[in-house]
């Protein structure tokens, strides 16, 4: 196993909620902080953890040679393999927590790189276990499975292993790909420095007299401005500056593409597409399904950039006019207020996931508020398998909080289940089912939230609910599918022999950011100076994943629709899939929950239900 895969498995239960947030944070320190002594009494506790683990490597590498002898020996080293795995995943979330709390500690940097370092080690150590098992043969395999009972909770992993045979290498090989992990995350390591730290971001001047910086974070905060002229000076300001540095941006991003091309190639995929999706045995179809319905379904994206230009009262709408919140509504949700709230929310999903969620709510299993030098956004971290979730939070008592705080925790009532039905051979899921289970909670709350508005005759409350849905969609569905096929499409041209330039990425971007956005249709212009946002998304380094944001939307839409419509029945599939953990492959899970996620009509829900909220807004207007 390649270091890139455990790491992988390691912050796979990683789940972070802001698709595009890189920024920081500011506010007072608060007593409702998580407690990681559940993990490790104190960092010297850590360190002896991790290097028993380090030591621990080499009765696995005792085993080379020896994994065809029996069933009982496949099943002795599994055991071992797996449990190693286990440790180092509980290892790297207490580093990943611990640095969280505070990123001006150059401790929690150290920690996080010796695990790293530690993480590489078993990779390097373990290399000839696939190629191994491989060359024993599908037959065999199936023989020790049947014949020997210990191997029940490998055996998934055993079957995706014959499956994927062709695109294992040798054993020399795989340890070349395994010392060459951590050299190959250069271009996004440098991405991620150029964008966050080395870029002399601009300070402009708003009308208030007030100077800001506008780094990814103010970009951020003051993006939505009320005020027009603002807006578009922060837009004006933020893209030329990636303008100026768009060829050190292309750089980067085309030295990640090879990458994920180079990898592709070597193990005998046709595409880097195919090749990121093989992986959890995702059909392509999916993809090109989602790309393909959204793209017929721009129509009704831009009916709601036409409502938005009317309520906003601006007939030239333009690409610095989409942020700005279409009702001010000053709504206060402190934190035992999203609890509550989240709790009624969820009803839907049955007494028992209700009393599952209210138990875990009163444990200190979150960090809840903003302080300095905290990481920003939020999260929540799954892979402490023997221990429980944690949840990272930036908490400021609004909308977006509670929204926030219903999808994190529904990542997290994701790891309680699985963690309980599976072993932690099959509990880790993939993030394809894993976004359903959060947006599924963040929907239901949605729709618990407009219906007391109406039921309070409260249609001002409800508009603004109804606004900040379309544009959860706008945002989760459309926006992120720009997103997949932006990526896709830069992909094939460097598998096709050509080359991504600075210009030739803005070029490409803002040919797709035109026609999602209607440039041509006259429903919102976009500048080309916004052209060169390709250079601020960071998921344009991370293999064809922000799409699964917008596949998730649409099964999470489906699944509460479902629920709605079936009651118990539905409901019991889907609490299913969510204690499947990884026992089965992703798109195998969801549609056994009835969900085929390479059939258009999945997504065509999401477009119905857009279309009725829009109905909603405008006969309130």
């Amino acid at each position: 196993m390649s270091v890139s895969n455990l790491s992988n498995r390691a912050s796979t239960c990683f789940f972070d909620k802001d698709a595009e947030s890189q920024g920081g944070q500011s506010g007072a320190a608060s007593d409702q902080r998580w407690d990681l002594s559940d993990l490790y009494a104190s960092a010297d506790a850590w360190n002896e953890a991790r290097l028993a683990a380090a030591a621990g490597l080499g009765a696995l590498a005792d085993y080379e040679g020896r994994l065809g002898e029996s069933g009982a020996v496949l099943a002795d080293f599994l055991t071992a393999y797996f449990d190693a795995q286990k440790v180092i995943s509980q290892l790297y979330t207490y580093a990943s927590l611990a640095a969280d709390q505070d990123l001006r500690e150059s401790t929690g940097l150290e920690r996080q790189s010796l695990i790293q370092g530690t993480a590489s080690q078993f990779g390097q150590t373990v290399s000839f276990v696939e190629p191994e098992l491989i060359a024993l043969g599908a037959v065999c395999l199936r023989s020790f499975v049947d014949d020997e009972v210990r191997l029940a909770p490998y055996d998934h992993y055993l079957s995706d292993l014959i499956r994927q045979q062709k695109h294992v290498l040798t054993d020399a090989e795989e340890k070349i790909l395994a010392a060459a992990s951590e050299s190959m995350a250069t271009a996004n390591a440098a991405y991620r420095v150029l964008s966050n730290a080395d870029i002399d971001w601009p300070r402009i001047e708003l009308s208030t007299g007030e100077t800001v910086l506008l780094d990814a974070s103010g970009y951020g905060n003051y993006r939505q401005l009320d005020s027009r002229e603002d807006r578009e000076r922060v837009f004006r300001a933020f893209f030329e500056k990636h303008h100026q540095y768009r060829n050190t941006f292309a750089t980067t991003l085309q030295g990640q593409v090879k990458n994920h091309i180079f990898s592709s190639r070597v193990r005998g995929y046709d595409s880097c597409l195919e090749r990121a999706l093989d992986g959890e045995n995702i059909p392509a179809g999916v993809y090109r399904t989602l790309v393909q319905v959204v793209n017929d379904s721009l129509p009704t994206l831009h009916r709601y950039f036409r409502l938005r230009g009317r309520m906003l009262g601006i007939e030239d709408l333009r690409y610095f006019d989409i942020y700005p919140e279409l009702v001010d509504r000053d709504l206060v949700y402190k934190i035992d207020q999203c609890k509550a709230i989240t709790l009624d929310a969820v009803r839907p999903l049955g007494n028992e996931y209700v009393s599952s969620m209210a138990d875990a709510l009163d444990k200190p299993w979150m960090d809840v508020y903003p302080r300095e030098g905290k990481r920003s956004g939020a999260y929540m971290a799954g892979s402490a398998y023997d221990v429980h979730p944690y949840l990272m939070l930036n908490h400021h008592d609004d909308y977006n909080s509670l929204s926030t705080f219903a999808h994190e925790w529904g990542h997290a009532m994701h790891s309680l289940l699985s963690n309980e039905a599976q072993p932690f051979a099959k509990a880790s899921y993939a993030t394809f089912v894993a976004e359903v289970a959060s947006i599924v909670n963040e929907t239901l709350l949605s729709d618990r939230l407009i219906a007391n508005a109406e039921a309070a005759g409260d249609d001002e409350t409800r508009l603004f609910f109804l606004t900040e849905a379309l544009e959860g969609m706008r945002g989760t569905f459309f926006r992120q599918t720009m997103f997949g096929e932006f990526e896709l499409n830069i992909h094939e041209e460097v598998e096709q022999g050509g080359a991504l330039s600075g210009d030739k990425l803005t070029q490409m971007y803002g040919d797709i950011l035109r026609r999602y956005h209607g440039h041509d249709e006259g429903v919102l212009t976009i500048d080309d100076v916004v052209c060169t946002e390709w250079g601020y998304i960071p998921h344009f380094y991370m293999n064809f994943y922000v799409y699964q944001y917008a596949t998730s939307m649409a099964a999470a839409f489906a699944v509460v629709e479902r629920i709605r419509r079936e009651g118990d029945v539905a409901r019991q599939a889907y609490l299913a899939a969510l204690s499947a953990g990884g026992s089965a492959h992703p798109y195998e899970i969801l549609k056994e929950a009835g969900l085929d996620m390479a059939d258009a009509s999945v997504y065509q829900a999401v477009v119905n239900r857009m279309d009725e909220v829009l109905d909603q807004v405008g006969a309130l207007l």
